[in-house]
Protein backbone atom coordinates (compact mmCIF):
# COMPACT_ATOMS: atom_id res chain seq x y z
CA UNK A 1 0.00 0.00 0.00
CA UNK A 2 1.26 3.49 -1.03
CA UNK A 3 1.96 5.90 1.77
CA UNK A 4 -1.40 7.27 2.76
CA UNK A 5 -4.35 8.02 5.21
CA UNK A 6 -7.86 7.72 5.82
CA UNK A 7 -11.04 8.13 7.48
CA UNK A 8 -13.04 4.75 8.81
CA UNK A 9 -16.70 5.63 8.67
CA UNK A 10 -19.38 3.58 7.86
CA UNK A 11 -21.66 4.45 5.56
CA UNK A 12 -25.23 3.72 8.11
CA UNK A 13 -22.98 6.81 9.99
CA UNK A 14 -23.50 9.94 6.96
CA UNK A 15 -26.08 12.44 7.57
CA UNK A 16 -29.10 12.70 5.33
CA UNK A 17 -33.24 13.05 6.47
CA UNK A 18 -34.11 9.36 6.15
CA UNK A 19 -32.97 7.94 9.26
CA UNK A 20 -29.65 6.15 8.24
CA UNK A 21 -26.69 6.96 6.06
CA UNK A 22 -27.22 6.12 2.61
CA UNK A 23 -25.27 5.59 -0.97
CA UNK A 24 -26.71 9.22 -2.54
CA UNK A 25 -25.54 12.42 -2.39
CA UNK A 26 -24.36 12.56 1.18
CA UNK A 27 -21.85 10.09 0.53
CA UNK A 28 -20.38 11.77 -2.64
CA UNK A 29 -20.34 14.60 -0.87
CA UNK A 30 -17.93 12.90 2.08
CA UNK A 31 -15.80 11.79 -0.96
CA UNK A 32 -15.36 15.34 -1.76
CA UNK A 33 -14.50 16.07 1.77
CA UNK A 34 -11.76 13.03 1.86
CA UNK A 35 -10.31 15.14 -1.22
CA UNK A 36 -10.35 18.58 0.69
CA UNK A 37 -8.88 17.06 3.69
CA UNK A 38 -6.48 15.50 1.37
CA UNK A 39 -7.31 12.00 2.84
CA UNK A 40 -6.88 9.08 -0.10
CA UNK A 41 -8.68 5.97 1.65
CA UNK A 42 -12.42 5.69 2.64
CA UNK A 43 -12.85 2.66 5.18
CA UNK A 44 -16.23 1.22 5.63
CA UNK A 45 -16.80 -1.94 7.64
CA UNK A 46 -19.25 -4.56 5.85
CA UNK A 47 -22.07 -3.60 3.42
CA UNK A 48 -23.99 -6.84 4.17
CA UNK A 49 -27.91 -6.42 5.51
CA UNK A 50 -27.97 -6.76 8.99
CA UNK A 51 -29.57 -9.01 10.83
CA UNK A 52 -29.55 -9.50 14.92
CA UNK A 53 -28.54 -6.61 16.73
CA UNK A 54 -28.22 -4.65 13.55
CA UNK A 55 -24.33 -5.93 13.09
CA UNK A 56 -22.64 -5.64 10.10
CA UNK A 57 -20.97 -8.72 11.13
CA UNK A 58 -24.00 -10.37 11.84
CA UNK A 59 -25.53 -10.52 7.98
CA UNK A 60 -28.05 -12.54 6.31
CA UNK A 61 -25.32 -13.39 3.30
CA UNK A 62 -21.21 -12.98 2.49
CA UNK A 63 -22.26 -11.62 -0.03
CA UNK A 64 -25.45 -9.72 -0.15
CA UNK A 65 -25.70 -5.66 0.18
CA UNK A 66 -27.87 -4.18 2.83
CA UNK A 67 -31.02 -2.39 0.75
CA UNK A 68 -31.20 0.10 3.83
CA UNK A 69 -28.14 1.78 2.34
CA UNK A 70 -29.74 2.43 -0.83
CA UNK A 71 -30.46 6.24 -1.88
CA UNK A 72 -34.15 7.27 -2.10
CA UNK A 73 -33.64 10.26 -3.87
CA UNK A 74 -31.34 8.21 -6.33
CA UNK A 75 -34.11 5.86 -6.55
CA UNK A 76 -36.77 9.09 -7.86
CA UNK A 77 -33.92 10.70 -10.22
CA UNK A 78 -33.71 7.20 -11.90
CA UNK A 79 -37.56 7.02 -12.36
CA UNK A 80 -37.82 3.99 -9.92
CA UNK A 81 -39.75 5.64 -7.29
CA UNK A 82 -42.63 8.50 -6.96
CA UNK A 83 -40.88 11.81 -6.04
CA UNK A 84 -44.04 12.54 -3.99
CA UNK A 85 -43.42 9.12 -1.89
CA UNK A 86 -40.18 11.13 -0.50
CA UNK A 87 -42.26 14.42 0.73
CA UNK A 88 -42.70 14.06 4.48
CA UNK A 89 -40.24 11.42 5.76
CA UNK A 90 -40.69 10.81 9.54
CA UNK A 91 -38.52 13.32 12.01
CA UNK A 92 -35.40 10.58 12.35
CA UNK A 93 -32.93 11.69 14.98
CA UNK A 94 -29.82 13.12 13.26
CA UNK A 95 -27.38 11.56 15.51
CA UNK A 96 -28.24 7.75 15.67
CA UNK A 97 -30.09 5.49 13.44
CA UNK A 98 -33.54 3.99 15.52
CA UNK A 99 -33.24 0.78 13.31
CA UNK A 100 -36.96 -0.35 14.25
CA UNK A 101 -38.07 2.68 12.26
CA UNK A 102 -36.26 3.08 10.05
CA UNK A 103 -36.40 -0.75 8.75
CA UNK A 104 -40.48 -0.13 8.49
CA UNK A 105 -39.76 3.20 6.48
CA UNK A 106 -37.37 2.29 3.97
CA UNK A 107 -38.83 -0.60 3.28
CA UNK A 108 -41.88 0.36 2.63
CA UNK A 109 -40.54 2.42 0.24
CA UNK A 110 -38.46 -0.31 -1.33
CA UNK A 111 -41.53 -2.15 -2.15
CA UNK A 112 -43.04 0.61 -3.80
CA UNK A 113 -39.74 1.21 -5.92
CA UNK A 114 -40.06 -2.78 -7.00
CA UNK A 115 -43.65 -1.93 -8.39
CA UNK A 116 -42.54 1.20 -9.79
CA UNK A 117 -39.42 -0.53 -11.57
CA UNK A 118 -41.90 -3.38 -12.76
CA UNK A 119 -43.93 -0.75 -14.17
CA UNK A 120 -42.38 2.00 -15.27
CA UNK A 121 -38.85 1.07 -15.96
CA UNK A 122 -37.11 1.29 -19.85
CA UNK A 123 -36.31 -1.75 -21.73
CA UNK A 124 -32.90 -1.02 -21.04
CA UNK A 125 -33.17 -0.71 -17.23
CA UNK A 126 -34.89 -4.29 -17.45
CA UNK A 127 -32.08 -5.77 -19.27
CA UNK A 128 -29.77 -4.74 -16.65
CA UNK A 129 -31.80 -6.00 -14.40
CA UNK A 130 -31.70 -9.28 -15.96
CA UNK A 131 -28.26 -9.04 -17.04
CA UNK A 132 -27.18 -8.26 -12.92
CA UNK A 133 -29.63 -11.55 -12.42
CA UNK A 134 -27.87 -13.76 -14.54
CA UNK A 135 -24.24 -12.42 -13.48
CA UNK A 136 -24.77 -12.93 -10.06
CA UNK A 137 -26.80 -16.02 -10.07
CA UNK A 138 -24.06 -18.10 -8.31
CA UNK A 139 -25.43 -16.53 -4.65
CA UNK A 140 -28.09 -14.04 -5.34
CA UNK A 141 -30.34 -17.08 -6.39
CA UNK A 142 -30.14 -18.96 -2.77
CA UNK A 143 -30.05 -15.22 -1.25
CA UNK A 144 -33.18 -14.09 -2.54
CA UNK A 145 -35.34 -17.43 -1.60
CA UNK A 146 -33.76 -17.57 1.30
CA UNK A 147 -34.74 -13.96 2.32
CA UNK A 148 -38.00 -14.30 0.88
CA UNK A 149 -39.04 -17.61 2.76
CA UNK A 150 -37.68 -15.65 5.92
CA UNK A 151 -40.04 -13.02 5.56
CA UNK A 152 -43.11 -15.31 4.73
CA UNK A 153 -41.82 -17.12 7.94
CA UNK A 154 -41.96 -13.96 10.32
CA UNK A 155 -38.36 -13.66 10.50
CA UNK A 156 -38.08 -16.43 12.47
CA UNK A 157 -34.38 -18.87 11.84
CA UNK A 158 -34.51 -21.24 9.06
CA UNK A 159 -34.29 -24.03 11.51
CA UNK A 160 -37.65 -23.61 12.31
CA UNK A 161 -39.02 -23.70 8.98
CA UNK A 162 -40.66 -26.85 7.57
CA UNK A 163 -38.52 -29.49 7.22
CA UNK A 164 -38.50 -30.01 3.90
CA UNK A 165 -37.54 -26.34 3.64
CA UNK A 166 -34.75 -26.09 6.12
CA UNK A 167 -33.44 -29.21 4.31
CA UNK A 168 -33.57 -27.74 0.82
CA UNK A 169 -35.18 -30.81 -0.86
CA UNK A 170 -35.66 -30.48 -4.54
CA UNK A 171 -39.52 -30.95 -4.92
CA UNK A 172 -39.54 -27.88 -1.32
CA UNK A 173 -37.22 -25.39 -3.11
CA UNK A 174 -39.12 -25.98 -6.66
CA UNK A 175 -42.73 -25.32 -4.43
CA UNK A 176 -40.89 -22.39 -2.90
CA UNK A 177 -39.79 -20.76 -5.73
CA UNK A 178 -43.44 -20.65 -7.79
CA UNK A 179 -45.14 -19.85 -4.58
CA UNK A 180 -43.03 -16.88 -3.34
CA UNK A 181 -41.92 -16.08 -7.24
CA UNK A 182 -42.70 -12.12 -6.86
CA UNK A 183 -41.16 -11.83 -2.90
CA UNK A 184 -37.95 -13.58 -4.91
CA UNK A 185 -38.04 -11.48 -7.90
CA UNK A 186 -38.37 -8.09 -5.19
CA UNK A 187 -35.70 -8.89 -3.10
CA UNK A 188 -33.10 -9.47 -6.48
CA UNK A 189 -34.37 -5.74 -7.63
CA UNK A 190 -32.87 -4.77 -3.95
CA UNK A 191 -29.68 -6.26 -4.68
CA UNK A 192 -29.69 -4.49 -8.05
CA UNK A 193 -30.29 -1.49 -6.79
CA UNK A 194 -27.24 -1.54 -3.88
CA UNK A 195 -25.22 -2.67 -6.49
CA UNK A 196 -25.73 -0.30 -9.02
CA UNK A 197 -25.82 2.75 -6.88
CA UNK A 198 -22.49 0.89 -4.50
CA UNK A 199 -20.34 0.70 -7.88
CA UNK A 200 -21.37 4.02 -8.80
CA UNK A 201 -19.88 5.65 -5.53
CA UNK A 202 -16.98 3.49 -5.98
CA UNK A 203 -16.38 4.89 -9.06
CA UNK A 204 -16.60 8.45 -8.36
CA UNK A 205 -14.52 8.12 -5.31
CA UNK A 206 -11.13 5.67 -7.47
CA UNK A 207 -12.03 8.91 -10.04
CA UNK A 208 -11.23 11.48 -7.23
CA UNK A 209 -7.82 9.49 -5.56
CA UNK A 210 -10.00 7.83 -2.94
CA UNK A 211 -9.58 4.15 -2.64
CA UNK A 212 -12.09 2.20 -0.40
CA UNK A 213 -11.01 -0.39 2.17
CA UNK A 214 -13.89 -2.66 2.76
CA UNK A 215 -14.03 -5.41 5.74
CA UNK A 216 -15.21 -8.96 5.71
CA UNK A 217 -16.10 -11.15 8.42
CA UNK A 218 -14.12 -14.19 8.91
CA UNK A 219 -16.96 -16.23 10.06
CA UNK A 220 -20.67 -15.55 8.83
CA UNK A 221 -23.88 -15.47 10.49
CA UNK A 222 -25.74 -18.87 11.55
CA UNK A 223 -28.97 -17.56 10.47
CA UNK A 224 -28.14 -16.81 6.55
CA UNK A 225 -28.12 -18.26 3.05
CA UNK A 226 -24.85 -19.11 3.13
CA UNK A 227 -25.29 -22.19 6.19
CA UNK A 228 -28.53 -22.40 4.33
CA UNK A 229 -27.27 -23.15 1.44
CA UNK A 230 -24.11 -25.01 2.19
CA UNK A 231 -24.83 -26.93 5.15
CA UNK A 232 -22.34 -29.45 4.54
CA UNK A 233 -19.95 -26.42 5.03
CA UNK A 234 -20.29 -26.14 8.87
CA UNK A 235 -20.39 -28.34 11.98
CA UNK A 236 -24.24 -28.14 12.11
CA UNK A 237 -26.56 -31.25 13.74
CA UNK A 238 -28.89 -32.93 11.94
CA UNK A 239 -31.84 -30.36 12.49
CA UNK A 240 -29.34 -27.67 11.52
CA UNK A 241 -28.53 -25.77 14.54
CA UNK A 242 -24.40 -25.59 15.23
CA UNK A 243 -22.86 -27.78 17.65
CA UNK A 244 -19.62 -25.34 17.92
CA UNK A 245 -19.38 -21.61 17.87
CA UNK A 246 -17.13 -19.53 17.17
CA UNK A 247 -15.85 -16.58 19.83
CA UNK A 248 -12.24 -15.68 21.86
CA UNK A 249 -10.69 -16.24 25.24
CA UNK A 250 -11.11 -14.10 27.79
CA UNK A 251 -9.49 -10.60 26.78
CA UNK A 252 -8.98 -7.02 26.89
CA UNK A 253 -12.53 -6.23 25.70
CA UNK A 254 -14.32 -8.85 28.16
CA UNK A 255 -13.20 -11.10 31.30
CA UNK A 256 -15.59 -14.02 30.17
CA UNK A 257 -14.52 -13.92 26.09
CA UNK A 258 -16.93 -13.31 23.57
CA UNK A 259 -19.02 -16.30 22.37
CA UNK A 260 -19.87 -14.77 19.10
CA UNK A 261 -22.22 -17.82 18.37
CA UNK A 262 -21.08 -18.25 14.58
CA UNK A 263 -20.87 -21.64 13.16
CA UNK A 264 -17.78 -22.86 12.37
CA UNK A 265 -16.62 -23.98 9.12
CA UNK A 266 -16.12 -27.45 7.97
CA UNK A 267 -12.11 -26.22 6.85
CA UNK A 268 -11.48 -30.53 6.08
CA UNK A 269 -14.86 -30.30 3.64
CA UNK A 270 -13.57 -26.61 2.27
CA UNK A 271 -10.49 -28.25 1.48
CA UNK A 272 -11.50 -31.16 -0.68
CA UNK A 273 -13.93 -28.79 -2.84
CA UNK A 274 -10.74 -26.65 -3.18
CA UNK A 275 -11.97 -23.76 -0.87
CA UNK A 276 -14.07 -22.78 -3.63
CA UNK A 277 -16.55 -20.85 -1.34
CA UNK A 278 -13.90 -18.75 -0.01
CA UNK A 279 -12.45 -17.96 -3.70
CA UNK A 280 -15.79 -16.28 -4.70
CA UNK A 281 -16.52 -14.54 -0.99
CA UNK A 282 -13.04 -12.53 -2.23
CA UNK A 283 -13.74 -12.30 -5.69
CA UNK A 284 -17.18 -10.55 -4.55
CA UNK A 285 -15.94 -8.59 -1.85
CA UNK A 286 -13.06 -7.20 -4.29
CA UNK A 287 -15.26 -6.52 -6.95
CA UNK A 288 -16.32 -3.53 -4.35
CA UNK A 289 -13.18 -2.74 -2.85
CA UNK A 290 -9.85 -1.70 -3.46
CA UNK A 291 -8.28 -3.17 -0.57
CA UNK A 292 -10.35 -5.73 2.16
CA UNK A 293 -9.43 -6.19 5.76
CA UNK A 294 -10.29 -9.75 6.67
CA UNK A 295 -11.65 -9.22 10.49
CA UNK A 296 -10.28 -12.17 12.83
CA UNK A 297 -7.08 -13.52 10.80
CA UNK A 298 -5.71 -15.23 13.29
CA UNK A 299 -8.51 -17.62 12.86
CA UNK A 300 -7.24 -19.02 9.67
CA UNK A 301 -4.38 -20.06 11.83
CA UNK A 302 -6.21 -21.68 14.61
CA UNK A 303 -9.74 -20.26 16.19
CA UNK A 304 -11.45 -20.45 19.00
CA UNK A 305 -13.94 -22.97 19.09
CA UNK A 306 -16.76 -23.17 22.10
CA UNK A 307 -19.47 -26.52 22.34
CA UNK A 308 -22.63 -24.58 21.60
CA UNK A 309 -24.06 -25.44 25.20
CA UNK A 310 -21.51 -23.15 26.61
CA UNK A 311 -23.13 -19.51 27.39
CA UNK A 312 -19.65 -17.65 27.32
CA UNK A 313 -16.58 -18.43 25.86
CA UNK A 314 -14.64 -19.29 28.71
CA UNK A 315 -14.76 -22.96 28.05
CA UNK A 316 -13.41 -22.95 24.57
CA UNK A 317 -10.43 -24.69 23.21
CA UNK A 318 -7.50 -23.64 20.31
CA UNK A 319 -7.99 -25.48 16.89
CA UNK A 320 -6.24 -25.73 14.31
CA UNK A 321 -7.78 -22.84 11.14
CA UNK A 322 -6.55 -23.84 7.07
CA UNK A 323 -3.09 -22.05 7.16
CA UNK A 324 -2.03 -21.25 4.24
CA UNK A 325 -3.30 -23.71 1.87
CA UNK A 326 -6.57 -21.30 1.77
CA UNK A 327 -4.47 -18.57 0.62
CA UNK A 328 -2.61 -20.44 -1.82
CA UNK A 329 -5.85 -21.65 -3.55
CA UNK A 330 -7.37 -17.50 -3.20
CA UNK A 331 -4.08 -16.47 -4.60
CA UNK A 332 -3.79 -19.27 -7.79
CA UNK A 333 -7.45 -18.59 -8.39
CA UNK A 334 -7.37 -14.75 -7.96
CA UNK A 335 -3.83 -13.61 -8.67
CA UNK A 336 -2.07 -11.31 -5.35
CA UNK A 337 -4.65 -9.54 -3.55
CA UNK A 338 -4.50 -6.23 -1.29
CA UNK A 339 -5.51 -8.00 2.00
CA UNK A 340 -5.42 -6.41 5.06
CA UNK A 341 -4.84 -9.07 8.34
CA UNK A 342 -6.73 -8.01 11.28
CA UNK A 343 -3.94 -9.57 13.38
CA UNK A 344 -5.22 -8.13 17.02
CA UNK A 345 -6.10 -10.44 20.52
CA UNK A 346 -4.15 -13.24 21.16
CA UNK A 347 -1.32 -13.12 18.58
CA UNK A 348 1.50 -15.94 18.23
CA UNK A 349 4.73 -15.79 16.16
CA UNK A 350 2.37 -18.98 13.65
CA UNK A 351 -0.07 -15.97 12.88
CA UNK A 352 2.70 -13.94 12.38
CA UNK A 353 4.38 -16.40 9.90
CA UNK A 354 1.31 -16.95 7.95
CA UNK A 355 0.63 -13.01 7.61
CA UNK A 356 4.04 -12.31 6.52
CA UNK A 357 4.14 -15.51 4.43
CA UNK A 358 1.87 -13.49 2.36
CA UNK A 359 2.71 -9.90 2.44
CA UNK A 360 -0.12 -8.89 4.34
CA UNK A 361 0.04 -5.83 6.14
CA UNK A 362 -1.33 -5.76 10.01
CA UNK A 363 -2.79 -3.45 11.99
CA UNK A 364 -1.48 -1.47 14.99
CA UNK A 365 -4.17 0.22 17.47
CA UNK A 366 -2.32 2.76 19.82
CA UNK A 367 -5.41 2.64 22.46
CA UNK A 368 -3.55 -0.57 23.14
CA UNK A 369 0.27 0.82 23.14
CA UNK A 370 0.05 1.69 26.88
CA UNK A 371 -0.13 -1.06 29.13
CA UNK A 372 4.13 -2.47 28.60
CA UNK A 373 7.30 -1.57 28.14
CA UNK A 374 8.68 0.55 25.53
CA UNK A 375 8.63 -2.42 23.60
CA UNK A 376 4.77 -3.27 23.24
CA UNK A 377 4.28 -3.44 19.21
CA UNK A 378 1.94 -0.62 19.29
CA UNK A 379 4.18 1.91 20.15
CA UNK A 380 4.90 3.68 16.59
CA UNK A 381 8.24 3.93 17.20
CA UNK A 382 8.48 0.04 16.97
CA UNK A 383 6.03 0.30 13.58
CA UNK A 384 7.19 -1.35 10.32
CA UNK A 385 6.07 0.27 6.85
CA UNK A 386 3.38 -2.57 6.20
CA UNK A 387 1.17 -1.16 8.94
CA UNK A 388 -1.74 0.09 9.10
CA UNK A 389 -2.22 2.11 12.39
CA UNK A 390 -5.36 3.53 14.09
CA UNK A 391 -5.48 5.49 16.98
CA UNK A 392 -8.89 3.34 17.61
CA UNK A 393 -10.96 1.03 15.83
CA UNK A 394 -15.29 0.93 15.62
CA UNK A 395 -14.44 -1.40 18.48
CA UNK A 396 -13.08 0.79 20.59
CA UNK A 397 -13.96 3.56 22.70
CA UNK A 398 -13.70 7.22 20.88
CA UNK A 399 -10.22 8.61 21.69
CA UNK A 400 -11.47 11.43 23.89
CA UNK A 401 -13.19 9.18 26.16
CA UNK A 402 -10.97 6.51 25.97
CA UNK A 403 -8.34 9.06 27.81
CA UNK A 404 -10.56 10.85 30.46
CA UNK A 405 -10.90 7.33 31.77
CA UNK A 406 -7.39 6.34 32.01
CA UNK A 407 -5.66 5.46 35.41
CA UNK A 408 -3.28 8.22 36.30
CA UNK A 409 -0.13 6.27 36.10
CA UNK A 410 -1.23 5.14 32.30
CA UNK A 411 -2.48 9.01 31.56
CA UNK A 412 0.78 10.20 32.29
CA UNK A 413 2.55 7.56 30.03
CA UNK A 414 0.51 9.44 27.02
CA UNK A 415 1.49 12.43 27.68
CA UNK A 416 4.93 11.53 28.37
CA UNK A 417 5.30 9.80 25.11
CA UNK A 418 3.17 12.50 23.22
CA UNK A 419 5.68 15.05 24.77
CA UNK A 420 1.96 17.70 25.26
CA UNK A 421 0.43 18.58 28.01
CA UNK A 422 -2.70 16.53 26.67
CA UNK A 423 -5.43 19.86 25.83
CA UNK A 424 -5.23 18.82 22.57
CA UNK A 425 -4.62 14.85 22.96
CA UNK A 426 -6.53 13.41 20.08
CA UNK A 427 -4.17 15.58 17.73
CA UNK A 428 -1.37 14.97 19.44
CA UNK A 429 -1.83 10.64 18.81
CA UNK A 430 -2.66 11.13 15.34
CA UNK A 431 0.29 13.39 14.28
CA UNK A 432 2.10 10.59 16.03
CA UNK A 433 0.87 8.25 13.32
CA UNK A 434 0.96 10.31 10.97
CA UNK A 435 4.49 10.87 11.47
CA UNK A 436 5.53 7.18 11.75
CA UNK A 437 6.64 4.83 9.01
CA UNK A 438 3.64 2.82 9.25
CA UNK A 439 2.45 2.77 5.27
CA UNK A 440 -1.27 3.27 6.26
CA UNK A 441 -2.63 5.11 8.58
CA UNK A 442 -6.57 5.21 9.40
CA UNK A 443 -8.56 7.57 11.65
CA UNK A 444 -12.28 7.27 12.94
CA UNK A 445 -14.57 10.01 11.98
CA UNK A 446 -15.50 10.23 15.82
CA UNK A 447 -11.73 11.22 16.28
CA UNK A 448 -11.35 13.64 13.77
CA UNK A 449 -15.06 15.20 15.02
CA UNK A 450 -13.56 15.13 18.90
CA UNK A 451 -16.45 12.89 19.78
CA UNK A 452 -16.81 11.19 23.27
CA UNK A 453 -18.24 7.73 24.17
CA UNK A 454 -21.80 8.84 22.94
CA UNK A 455 -20.49 8.68 19.66
CA UNK A 456 -18.97 5.14 20.29
CA UNK A 457 -19.95 3.15 17.04
CA UNK A 458 -19.42 -0.50 19.22
CA UNK A 459 -18.91 -2.21 22.46
CA UNK A 460 -17.74 -5.49 21.56
CA UNK A 461 -19.39 -8.23 23.67
CA UNK A 462 -22.70 -6.30 24.07
CA UNK A 463 -25.67 -7.57 22.05
CA UNK A 464 -27.64 -4.32 21.53
CA UNK A 465 -27.63 -0.51 21.58
CA UNK A 466 -24.31 -0.85 18.42
CA UNK A 467 -23.64 0.32 15.25
CA UNK A 468 -26.01 3.37 15.52
CA UNK A 469 -23.96 6.58 15.28
CA UNK A 470 -23.95 8.53 12.75
CA UNK A 471 -22.54 12.47 12.35
CA UNK A 472 -24.12 15.51 11.05
CA UNK A 473 -22.19 18.43 8.64
CA UNK A 474 -22.08 21.04 11.34
CA UNK A 475 -19.77 18.56 13.54
CA UNK A 476 -17.19 19.66 10.88
CA UNK A 477 -15.67 22.18 10.61
CA UNK A 478 -13.08 24.14 8.09
CA UNK A 479 -10.56 24.22 11.19
CA UNK A 480 -10.98 20.62 11.41
CA UNK A 481 -10.21 20.11 7.49
CA UNK A 482 -7.99 22.20 7.01
CA UNK A 483 -5.54 20.70 10.19
CA UNK A 484 -5.95 17.16 8.89
CA UNK A 485 -5.13 18.64 5.20
CA UNK A 486 -1.98 20.25 6.61
CA UNK A 487 -0.92 16.95 8.63
CA UNK A 488 -1.18 14.83 5.40
CA UNK A 489 0.75 17.13 3.58
CA UNK A 490 3.19 17.60 6.20
CA UNK A 491 4.15 13.49 6.50
CA UNK A 492 4.16 13.12 2.94
CA UNK A 493 0.35 10.77 3.02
Amino acid sequence: MERASGILLHPTSLPGRFGIGELGDDAYRFVDVLVEMGQKLWQVLPLGPTGYGDSPYQCFSAFAGNPLLISLERLARENALAWDDLKDPPAFPADRVAYGDVIDYKFDLLHRSYIYFVQYASTEQHEAFKAFCDANAGWLDDYALFMALKDAHGGEAWTTWQDDVSRRTPTALARSRTQLADAIQQQKYYQFQFFQQWSALKRYANEKGVKIIGDIPIFVAFDSADVWAHRELFYLDQRGNPTVVAGVPPDYFSPTGQRWGNPLYRWDVMAQQGYAWWIERCRSAFALFDYVRIDHFRGFESYWEVPASEPTAVNGRWVKGPGKPLFQAIKAALGDLPIIAEDLGIITPEVKALRDAFGFPGMRVLQFAFVADTSSEFLPHNYVRNTVAYVGTHDNDTTRSWFEKLEPHTRQQVLDYTGTDGSQIIWDLIRLLFMSVADTVIITMQDVLGLGSEARMNFPGRADGNWQWRFTWDQLTDETKARLRKMAATYGR
